[in-house]
């Protein structure tokens, strides 16, 4: 490939957070998570002009910045000088993905601008961002399990049906890059069971449409959790989710946060009051809608005199 002269292009995508993990565990050797995604962001805008392969970006965020370097030598191109900039709703060190999500964002993005955003898979964003770092599934469309360490797994497991959940941010942070950094496999060997269970209850209420199902294998998930990172609150949020109609919990299994699942609007809306009322410590509550994955376009730039970004 050879350069055209003066170029500016800029692109932008955003990638969903999460509220926390669905499941996670360890099946027959392969660690997997299943990330639960919702409506809060991360945004990423590169600009890229010609230059030498330098990266701009905020001086917080050196995994994206690595994540941008990586996608330009995915693509071969080290004759460009790229901007980054980054926006997010998502707290930090809560298990919300917000790491992931702002690598992914910038990894689409990085391919946006060189105009490689076709050649640029679910999948390889995934295998990129795990070079980064251990990964949530928030890349993959749908509702995806990921293998969150070493890239065996990464399936879609479907579209979610309607629901909620109400978050709830008992305060504190979790290292996530220093937690995954444990090996813990054999605690995770012991659990497969519970795993496994919980793997396939999601799996079946994903493919019925059952939030009853989704929530049930998600409550044994973060049950089972409490074995590796154990949350002093789920005994009292799993008496209030019952109290107030929800179909189960769920936890960030490397992070802070305990959700409340829901199919009704208004049982979740009356949840958040509740929980004010009633849970100890609580920091802030989030009511957001369970989405699907993937990494989207916000808007693309291009100059019309420079449309042509590479010639062959």
């Amino acid at each position: 490939m050879t350069q055209t002269a003066n170029f500016t292009r800029t692109a932008t995508m955003r990638a969903p957070g999460s509220c926390g993990e669905l499941a996670q565990g360890m099946v027959d050797g392969d660690y997997f998570l299943v990330s639960c995604p919702i409506d809060m962001h991360s945004t990423a805008t590169v600009t890229l002009t010609p230059g030498d392969g330098r990266v701009d970006a905020p001086p917080d965020a050196p995994k994206s910045q690595q994540a941008v370097k990586l996608t330009l030598a995915h693509f071969g191109h080290d004759d460009v000088d790229a901007r980054l900039r980054l926006s997010s709703q998502l707290p930090r060190g809560k298990g919300m993905a917000s790491s992931t999500a702002d690598v992914s964002a910038a990894i689409a993005t990085t391919a946006a601008a060189l105009g490689a955003e076709n050649d640029l898979s679910p999948t390889t964003i995934g295998e990129i961002a795990l070079q980064v770092e251990p990964s949530d599934s928030i890349m993959l469309p749908g509702i995806a399990a990921l293998d969150h360490k070493r890239g065996n797994i990464a399936e879609t497991l479907g579209e979610p049906p309607a629901m909620r959940v109400v978050a709830l941010d008992f305060g504190g942070v979790v290292d996530t890059l220093a937690f995954n950094g444990v090996n813990r496999e054999g605690v995770l060997k012991r659990m497969q069971p519970e795993c496994e269970e919980a793997l396939s209850l999601i799996r079946r209420g994903i493919c019925k449409g059952s939030a009853a199902e989704i929530g049930a294998g998600a409550t044994l998930s973060a049950i089972a959790n409490q074995r590796l990172l154990y949350k002093p609150q789920l005994d009292a949020a799993l008496r209030l989710a019952r109290e107030v109609g929800a179909v189960g919990v769920n936890a960030a299994h490397s992070g802070t946060m305990l959700g409340m699942l829901f199919d009704d609007d208004e049982l979740a809306e009356n949840a958040v009051s509740r929980a004010w009322e009633t849970l100890f410590g609580i920091h802030r509550i989030y009511n957001r809608r369970i989405v699907s994955g993937g990494v989207i376009p916000v808007e693309t730039y291009n100059r019309p005199e420079e449309a042509t970004l590479w010639r062959r």
